[in-house]
């Protein structure tokens, strides 16, 4: 896929296998932190994503575009579904990887509306990694994992130290989160 024109993933990036501890296919994922507008099961707007590790080295997540995510009336926000896809790539890196990693880049290609009501299935693949650098794509489609495409991404995650959490981010969080057993630094 490309969003740009250019080649992805980029020249130098090598294929890459799952980590030996990476859930199998078929495994339902569980919610990685509860107050995250992704997937958290604590936010009222949130997407409520639902994620399952797919065959090769794919996560197939999907979420349903309620009133809460609208742009133009009865469509759903670009921003939002950008957001979507940022969960979903995100999560390849996350779960198949085992490696914390932040978004470096992120390009969504926007091919058709998604009205509020609808389902979105994305498909997201790991396409390969130079170093840092972790290159994910994904194919949003309508109401079906086989529907009409929607939406279009690819993303570019940097492998981080969980030290990159913290100090950027709200240390009280990282603590109740651990404490909830979700995540061992």
């Amino acid at each position: 896929m490309t969003n740009s024109g250019e080649a992805w993933p980029p020249e130098g990036a090598e294929p890459v296998a799952a980590h030996p501890d990476a859930p199998g296919p078929g495994t339902k994922l569980g919610v990685h932190f509860s107050e995250c507008f992704g997937c958290g099961d604590q936010q009222d707007g949130g997407l409520h994503m639902e994620s399952t590790v797919g065959d090769g080295l794919s996560v197939k997540s999907q979420f349903t575009v309620t009133e809460a995510h609208q742009g133009a009336p009865g469509l759903a926000h670009g921003g939002l579904l950008a957001c979507a896809f940022d969960e979903a790539l995100g999560s390849v890196a996350g779960n198949l990887l085992r490696l914390p990693a932040v978004t470096g880049r992120l390009e969504t290609d926007f091919r058709r509306p998604v009205p509020v009501g609808s389902t979105l299935f994305i498909t997201a693949t790991l396409d390969g990694m130079a170093g840092r650098k972790i290159y994910v794509s994904a194919e949003g489609r309508l109401d079906a994992e086989d529907g009409p495409v929607a939406v279009r991404a690819r993303a570019l995650f940097v492998v981080v130290e969980f030290e990159h959490f913290t100090k950027h981010g709200d240390v009280d969080a990282w603590k109740k989160m651990r404490d909830s057993n979700r995540v061992n630094p």
